[in-house]
């Protein structure tokens, strides 16, 4: 793989995610649609209080095989998640932009996790013009990308 990919870039690479949302951040839904077109396979976890009827409503109810999990919550803490995560196989964790806490942090180190924050998914997903297409190029042109 060319060495000039970032591993933000390469968490894209995974065949299964898992996207985890109270729906407090607009870009989880996107997240999951932009997956699905590229043909991976996703399992939208909806933990709000009225959950969108085809998502999953918990985290157990993921089958086995998870490769990465993306949480954009804000509602509950997301270090509570991670063990469940981990042990359906979730082995990298995008915690979205302003999401990220010291104690799920500290949850993806004990667990020996690879854990991107600090990001939005659609700045690595998105395409076109766009919000997001033109917070990619900033990022870029910053060294931030």
């Amino acid at each position: 793989m060319d060495s000039t990919i970032s591993e933000r870039e390469k968490f894209w690479d995974a065949e299964t995610f898992a996207i985890i949302t109270d729906r407090t951040k607009p870009a989880m839904k996107w997240t999951a649609l932009e997956l699905k077109n590229r043909g991976k396979k996703v399992y939208l976890v909806d933990l709000s209080e009225k959950p969108d009827p085809d998502s999953l409503k918990d985290i157990s109810s993921l089958p086995s095989g998870i490769n990465h999990a993306v949480i954009g919550i804000t509602k509950t803490e997301p270090a509570d998640l991670i063990p469940l995560l981990r042990e359906k196989g979730a082995n990298r964790i995008w915690l979205h932009w302003t999401t990220e806490t010291e104690k799920a942090l500290e949850t993806c180190r004990k667990l020996n996790l690879e854990c991107m924050t600090g990001h939005c998914p659609m700045m690595y997903l998105g395409s076109g013009i766009s919000i997001h297409g033109v917070h990619r190029a900033i990022a870029k042109m910053t060294g931030k990308y």
